[in-house]
């Protein structure tokens, strides 16, 4: 894994965390007892919305989520012949078993 690619996808979990810790300890104000004006507020908006901490907390799930993607693709514990639901791939006319394309250009010697 590049440096590049490494970063692209730490941004692009972080950001999927972002959105599933958004929702945690969210208090609108039309639950709150007694805290909504009605004056120039949505009654959805949530009272104290907290963002600081959720961003501290998305920024730790997301680095431990990301080092499991860094070590599956620098390690390679596991390859993909030994997922059992990964699909086999099959011989096109024209690709080798590998699925290298196969020169027709070449005829074999009689």
């Amino acid at each position: 894994m590049t440096l590049t690619a490494g970063i692209a996808i730490y941004l692009v979990v972080w950001w999927i965390t972002l959105f599933a810790v958004l929702p945690w300890g969210v208090v609108s104000q039309h639950e709150a007892k007694g805290e909504f004006d009605g004056e120039g507020n949505d009654p959805g908006a949530p009272v104290r919305p907290l963002m600081l901490r959720k961003v501290l907390v998305t920024t730790v799930i997301a680095a431990i989520i990301w080092s499991g993607i860094a070590y599956i693709t620098i390690e390679k514990p596991i390859g993909f012949d030994q997922i059992p639901f990964m699909p086999k791939f099959q011989e096109w006319p024209g690709q080798d078993a590998a699925g290298n394309p196969v020169d027709k250009s070449v005829t074999p010697a009689k």
